[in-house]
């Protein structure tokens, strides 16, 4: 639990009634990745703990005894009994392992038992997903849950970018389906058109001092209590101003402070209807507060992280997973159409982070990384934020660089031909040896680093690569792979390998 891959602040600040589908989408992405994985393995059996085993077993139990549900939509009461289903599951795994500890004995689990509980498992997930779109295309981030004596209610909140990233992400999208959520968020409040980029939450107006805890005077009305009690002057729950307006106590934190107020009424003329009402009252509290779906800073505040700011990290977090949505609709052969109005969101958000900006636009130098760009302001907080990284791995992909079966292969089918060379030009890098280096680079060239190689792509009417060895020699190959024993000498750096020059048909190119 505690490697959930949500960005911090939104979950953390729903506490208990949170439900993350982020964390969901996530998951899809790694059971897919087990199944193949498994799949894929030649073991029959593995061995876990018994008490491991006893959990697997409850909770496969728990799924298929409910698979009835997957045809149609689960309700309150549906959705209560798996979750209890699960939850007693974990429930007795957690209790004999704390109490008693592992007995140090162990059980085998079939391959095909694991099989069929990742296609069960998926099946599950998949039917969340589906139910979690909404209609303007977009997919639920985080929900709110509300257990209730016979059910589990589920509440949503606004649109957010971490979801539409971790549903990209998650490999359940097709490739048109993810333009629709594309062409979606370019659509939504989520689009913040001076920057050309994405905000974490959509922009809100914020209630001023003076307009929070007023209460409907219908709420008042519903409630004997209250109504008794503001008019015998009582304001220990409720007060009346002198507008005639209703307010709370003003000492209440949280809803834990006025159930402690209600239970002090317990030995007063208002004990049988403070107990009666309690609930009632509570609803109350929660409807004018709306606690349950406090998300932090990013939905109360206008600076730092606030509303109205772009969270850099997660807009490359989008550009990686709309990489990843591209790549597929290569791979599965999608339509030129479909392949192209993919790369077009590609590019436009590739163009809307920093790096592509003048430093007037972007309010910093471009190649500097930042936090964040609140509205109104140029980027702030400076900083290697995490998004690096995903910029790193955004650019080798559309670079065409892969490593497939131990080899590494050039696949540069996002690669726009403009970013050749026009005239020629020169390299400079610092080798495996630690020394300065230059490479000379012709008319239509470009040039990166691989485990500090140069490889400098050519444009050509057909694919081949050379690679140039530190004795000399030099091995040409007829594809865009190389074998995996060059391969393994430039992953392990072993110097033998001092240059790679690929020829790119031109025809991949965009």
């Amino acid at each position: 639990n505690t490697q959930r891959p949500e960005w911090n602040d939104a979950n953390n600040a729903l506490v208990g009634n949170g439900v993350s589908m982020v964390t969901l989408y996530y998951l899809r992405r790694f059971l897919t990745f087990f199944q193949q994985t498994l799949s894929g393995s030649s073991e029959q059996q593995f061995a876990v703990s018994t008490e491991l085993a006893t959990l697997f077993h409850a909770i496969s139990e728990a799924f298929e005894s409910h698979q009835a549900h997957l045809t149609g939509a689960f309700n309150d009461s549906s959705r209560k009994s798996v979750m209890d289903g699960l939850g007693k599951a974990g429930a007795a795994f957690r209790s004999g392992i704390y109490g008693d500890s592992f007995s140090g004995s162990s059980q085998d689990i079939d391959k095909e038992q694991l099989e069929a509980f990742l296609q069960t498992s998926l099946a599950y997930l998949d039917h969340s997903i589906a139910s979690n779109r909404r209609e303007d295309q977009l997919y639920h981030a985080y929900n709110l849950m509300t257990v209730e004596r016979d059910g589990v209610k589920i509440d949503y909140l606004n649109e957010m970018l971490e979801g539409q990233v971790a549903v990209l992400s998650s490999g359940f999208l097709s490739p048109e389906e993810a333009i629709a959520v594309l062409d979606g968020m370019k659509k939504s409040k989520l689009f913040r058109p001076d920057q050309y980029s994405y905000l974490l939450y959509p922009f809100k107006d914020l209630k001023g001092f003076l307009d929070r805890n007023d209460i409907p005077e219908n709420l008042v009305a519903s409630s004997t209590l209250l109504t008794t009690m503001v008019a015998d002057g009582d304001v220990r729950i409720v007060e009346k101003d002198v507008n005639g307006g209703f307010h709370f106590n003003s000492n209440f934190k949280n809803a834990g402070d006025l159930q402690e107020a209600l239970a002090a009424l317990t030995d007063t003329q208002y004990s049988n209807l403070a107990s009666g009402e309690e609930s009632l009252i509570l609803d109350i509290f929660e409807e004018v507060f709306n606690h349950k779906a406090f998300t932090g800073r990013s939905g109360t505040f206008y600076g730092y992280e606030g509303l109205g700011s772009i969270y850099w990290h997660m807009v490359s977090k989008l550009l990686l997973a709309v990489y990843e949505c591209c790549d597929q609709a290569v791979s599965q052969n999608a339509s030129e159409e479909v392949v192209g109005r993919l790369l077009e969101h590609f590019y436009e958000i590739n163009a809307g982070i920093g790096v592509h900006k003048s430093p007037e636009l972007y309010g910093a130098f471009p190649t500097d990384p930042y936090s964040h760009t609140p509205g109104g302001k140029g980027a702030q907080q400076p900083g290697m934020t995490g998004q690096v990284k995903e910029d790193i791995l955004s650019r080798f992909g559309e670079l065409g660089v892969k490593v497939r079966e131990g080899s590494l292969t050039f696949q540069p089918d996002l690669l726009r031909q403009s970013e050749f060379l026009t005239e020629p030009s020169t390299f400079s890098y610092v080798n495996l040896a630690g020394e300065k280096d230059i490479v000379n680079l012709p008319e239509k060239s470009l040039v990166f680093t691989y485990c500090q190689v140069p490889v400098v792509y050519h444009l050509s009417e057909k694919a081949g690569a050379t690679v140039h060895m530190s004795n000399g020699d030099a091995q040409t190959i007829a594809g865009l792979a190389l074998d995996r024993i060059s391969s393994s000498k430039l992953f392990q750096r072993t110097g033998e390998i001092t240059r790679i020059d690929v020829l790119v048909p031109t025809h991949l190119l965009k």
